[in-house]
């Protein structure tokens, strides 16, 4: 069985999950917002530079998952994806994932951002499989610090072929779709890279090496 594996955000969504619910929070009053919502656009500005440290961005994010728990903020996050993520998916995003269903291929996302806030959003896309970077919880509670190797960059790489050992599909052909110079490593280790709607560096790389390109928007 071939694998399609697909980043999501500005690959299959018009926008940033991450970034977005940052905003979400400042918006429903739950952090403090000025000072929040500079701390968040820092952050993102990082990320598409391509400089983003990940330790410390999820030091940011999970706070409020420690603060206000995952009971406050489950049906928060139901209002964000219905409000704020629906509208957003890209608009080849499905007939892509039906073509790879189509074939029999298994779809998976694999994503930086928190697991926490991509469930609901791979569930919007009918896909199981999620590989995310996984905010630690112990006794129930999130505890602010990150479980396991944070799924970015050398680290998207790493949990996929661990994930893939784990499924027994060892030697199935692989296709990996991403927008973000991020993901030069996930790219890199598939038998199909697909520069999706790429950022300047990694259009640039696919240009070189020959990878595909395409435009889901």
């Amino acid at each position: 069985m071939a694998l399609a594996v697909f980043d999501l955000d500005h690959t299959l969504l018009r926008g940033d999950s991450d970034y977005l619910w940052g905003e979400y929070l400042v918006e429903q009053g739950l952090v403090d917002g000025p000072a929040y919502k500079a701390r968040n656009q820092a952050f993102y500005e990082a990320y598409m530079a391509g400089t983003l440290d990940i330790a410390a961005f999820c030091a940011f994010s999970f706070e409020p998952l420690v603060q206000w728990g995952h009971a406050h903020l489950a049906p928060l996050r139901a209002r964000f994806v219905d409000e704020r993520i629906a509208p957003l998916v890209a608009p080849g995003a499905q007939a892509l994932l039906d073509g790879h269903r189509g074939r029999g291929d298994r779809l998976v996302i694999t994503t930086a951002t928190n697991r926490f806030v991509t469930e609901p959003i791979a569930a919007l896309f009918g896909i199981e499989d999620l590989i995310a970077t996984d905010p630690e919880v112990r006794d129930g509670r999130f505890t602010g610090r990150i479980a396991g190797t944070p799924n970015f960059r050398e680290g998207k790489p790493e949990r996929l072929r661990k994930w893939i050992r784990d499924q027994g599909m060892e030697g199935e052909p692989m296709t990996c779709y991403s927008d973000s110079r991020n993901d030069i490593p996930l790219l890199e280790m598939a038998d199909t890279a697909v520069a999706v709607d790429p950022d300047d560096a990694l259009a640039a790389v696919a240009r070189e090496r020959g990878w595909a390109l395409l435009s889901l928007s």
